[in-house]
């Protein structure tokens, strides 16, 4: 008799200590963000503000976690793989969620299938740089390389980015031979464009704008139909190569989750994702770094905006078909 009511008052016990546990509001402890590239880039930078302000809005701490390589591709199958409880995030990019399937012979996640949204936060325009001693323009540039076959190189993070689309799609237009150097972000890439291992390289205008205005790099064109008031002295690409039309690329940016996370948890990731990119603070830090805020708030909006912006670069890629590896 003794030994069954200490049995019950055991199960009594065990469940009251993991009743709270169940009960316990989302988020209960400490979220990670995975940037699918190395630090020192854009999507690093970018990735950062948004953490810090997201961990003050939910209450918990949200430690960004660099695991880049394949493009990309690593990060994002790391948080594919990981629960759908809302503890792991990823900080998606226009090169790893609209290009991916679209370059990748044989990709190891879908983009469409595999991933639930949160929210679209905004991005940079793509931003091409020479070192000091190169040609100040895309059209001389151009004619030099052609003049030069083999001699030019040019840095992007990765093969299959919206980066490496972006430069491919110029040399088709333009007829410049440059050889295409892949890095695993770019940050490297920047590195080696100032160490003087490269001629060009292409990242974001924002990163890129402080080593512009030092003169360890030149910018030569911004990927946008105008010049940006960030910068009145920067030409678009189409001023800088003599482009008959707008020459666009804009790296934005999507929180993303495992698919299958549970609604209620992205709401309030949604939420508070909101709330953090309506604060004059996030507004002033990203305007500085030539961000500009374009928000698309929850699961079905941010699927529809990225799936749109699949399709628009769908055609493009096909085009550049041979030049991607495909």
């Amino acid at each position: 008799m003794q030994r069954r009511h200490f049995l019950q008052a055991s199960s009594a016990a065990t469940i009251a200590t993991t009743l709270p546990a169940r009960a316990q509001a989302y988020p209960a402890r400490t979220l990670r963000l995975v940037v699918p590239f190395p630090p020192g880039g854009p999507v690093d930078s970018f990735a950062r503000f948004y953490a810090e302000a997201l961990g003050k809005q939910l209450g918990q701490s949200v430690i960004v976690e660099n695991k880049g390589g394949a493009s990309g591709a690593l990060g994002s199958l790391d948080v594919k793989n990981s629960p759908a409880d809302g503890y792991s995030l990823l900080f998606a990019t226009a090169s790893t969620h609209a290009l991916y399937n679209l370059t990748e012979a044989r990709p190891r996640y879908s983009a469409a299938d595999d991933f639930d949204y949160i929210a679209v936060l905004g991005g940079a325009p793509i931003a091409f740089a020479v070192g000091p001693s190169m040609p100040k323009t895309l059209k001389t540039l151009a004619i030099a390389a052609r003049h030069n076959p083999g001699k030019y190189n040019y840095g992007s993070p990765g093969t299959g980015t919206l980066m490496h689309v972006s430069v491919e799609r110029f040399k088709q237009q333009t007829g410049a031979p440059m050889m295409h150097i892949p890095y695993k972000g770019a940050g490297p890439a920047m590195q080696d464009l100032m160490g003087g291992a490269i001629e060009m390289c292409v990242g974001t205008l924002g990163v890129m704008l402080p080593f512009h205005r030092s003169g360890r790099m030149h910018i030569v064109g911004v990927a946008t139909a105008q010049r940006l008031a960030l910068a009145p002295d920067i030409p678009t690409i189409a001023e800088s190569a003599d482009l008959a039309a707008p020459f666009d690329a804009m790296l934005w940016n999507v929180v993303a989750v495992p698919r299958g996370t549970p609604p209620a948890v992205k709401k309030a990731l949604a939420d508070a994702s909101k709330a953090v990119m309506n604060t004059p603070a996030m507004a002033t830090t990203l305007a500085e770094q030539g961000i500009s805020a374009d928000l698309h708030i929850g699961d079905a909006a941010a699927s529809a905006y990225v799936k749109a912006e699949a399709a628009k670069w769908k055609p493009v890629v096909a085009q550049l078909g041979t030049v991607l590896g495909q």
